[in-house]
């Protein structure tokens, strides 16, 4: 699926990203199937709980090619442009290199051979190495621009240092690729060094962790201003909830008191069987009440989408794009018949009893153009797979094998498989779809693999 990919994020979380252009629209669909020994249902995990707690959605300018947006260092000087061009193009080149380094690195990190991971290593460091040096080829002399220019510099020379840092406290054990960790180290040092030349931090701050971080962490949201777009977040169908919820109690209080009536006409004085009849009914009431709404509610809402995001420029509050959501729990039997078909490709043996959850976001882009330098938005919604595995079994078993007259026994995970199938629409109503297979633990997601129709499981 060239138009939209799916990712792991962190340990237990996954990102599905694309693309929009200009008036674009698109659709995506997420098919979860999860086996009923995970315990997840409408009963354990409702949908709201967790759109709010594990769901985050991010849109924000994109470009695939880093060296575009060059801080318009070959378009702009002190009398060509605007400061504002020259802060959003200066944003965004620092959040792409962010955000491809990021990439990059988790990607690195999955490679448990030395030969493979060094050499990667060395390549990342290298290009970043190269896309720094552009960037700080062109020092404006405006204060205010220089201020922002610190800023995004001072950022991006402590996230690489600690990105291969962090790279390099997880690289596997090895002699003889001393002189690779050695290069990787010394690259470490010549950005903290370079931080020092510039006075970019305080001795006072460099001295505590909490202090530095948090600095750290300021200047990320500033790089992200007029890159990552201001979201606006609306609940659906509130307005339809509260008259259901009116309506229901209505009706409840009509029969209430229809009962209420009928026992003070069999009743001609306030006696304690009265007294008792009449807190009958109106406990009965309480019983019923919540559980009837859930009921009629439930109903009436299947199939509407519940959440709606406003996506403005944080600079102009232009409204560029809205994404409407969906998010509910379905049967077999609504299932589309492609998707269906991609699940039923799976091994008897693998059919496990399961839920379906059903995720849905259309997204729109309201403008007809962007800001001068930007083709493309990037639509980015995460996914924690957290509250799936709640309800996992703890712990490691064993496998016992027998080897000659001597037994051996080795510790085995427990493992869990969620089936996803993702579908995609474009505005020329073409679609994708692919089966993803994710093999979990309690810890992290293990593998996600794409399976095509004729792989065997």
């Amino acid at each position: 699926m060239n138009k939209i990919k799916l990712t792991q994020d962190e340990n237990l979380s996954l990102k599905v990203s694309y693309q929009l252009l200009p008036s674009d629209q698109q659709r995506f669909d997420l098919y979860f199937s999860l086996p009923d020994e995970m315990g997840i249902s409408s009963k354990t995990l409702t949908e709201e709980h967790y759109f709010h707690s594990s769901i985050q959605s991010r849109s924000a300018y994109y470009s695939d090619q880093l060296h575009l947006p060059l801080v318009r260092s070959r378009f702009i000087s002190q009398q060509k442009g605007e400061q504002s061009d020259y802060r959003l193009n200066l944003n965004l080149f620092s959040y792409q290199i962010r955000i491809a380094l990021d990439t990059d690195i988790k990607q690195t990190l999955k490679l448990k051979e030395s030969e493979d991971f060094y050499p990667q290593a060395i390549e990342i460091a290298e290009q970043i190495s190269g896309l720094l040096k552009k960037l700080r080829r062109y020092t404006p002399p405006d204060q205010k621009l220089k201020a922002y220019f610190e800023n995004a510099d001072n950022y991006l020379s402590w996230q690489v240092e600690q990105s291969f840092l962090k790279l390099l406290s997880r690289a596997p054990k090895s002699s003889e690729f001393t002189s690779e960790r050695n290069f990787l180290l010394a690259f470490c040092r010549s950005e903290n060094e370079y931080r020092h030349e510039n006075h970019y931090n305080s001795h006072v701050t460099l001295e505590d962790p909490n202090r530095i971080t948090n600095k750290m962490r300021l200047l990320q949201r500033l790089i992200e201003y007029g890159v990552v777009f201001q979201k606006d977040f609306k609940n659906l169908n509130t307005s339809l909830n509260r008259a259901v919820r009116g309506t229901v109690t209505a009706l409840i209080m009509t029969f209430v008191m229809a009962l209420v009536l009928n026992a003070r006409t069999n009743f001609t004085e306030v006696t304690i069987a009265l007294v008792g009849m009449l807190g009958v009914i109106y406990g009965l009431r309480e019983i019923f009440k919540d559980d009837i709404t859930r009921i009629i509610w439930r109903w009436i809402q299947k199939g509407l989408p519940k959440w709606k995001i406003i996506y403005s420029h944080s600079i102009n509050k232009t409204r560029v794009a809205s994404q409407t959501i969906w998010l509910e729990y379905i049967r077999n039997k609504d299932l589309p018949k492609q998707v269906d078909k991609l699940l039923q490709t799976r091994r008897q043996q693998n059919k496990q009893a399961a839920q379906l959850l059903h995720f849905r976001s259309d997204t729109k882009v309201n403008v007809k153009s962007f800001l001068p330098g930007y083709d493309e938005i990037q639509q980015t919604i995460y996914f924690n797979l957290t509250p799936f595995i709640r309800f996992l079994k703890k712990g490691e078993g064993r496998l016992y094998s027998l080897d000659n007259s001597k037994i051996t026994k080795q510790a085995v995970e427990r493992r869990y498989q969620i089936n996803l199938v993702l579908m995609h629409t474009d505005n020329q109503n073409q679609q994708q779809s692919q089966r993803f297979k994710i093999t979990l633990n309690r810890s992290n997601i293990i593998n996600i693999e794409a399976i095509q129709s004729d792989d065997d499981e």
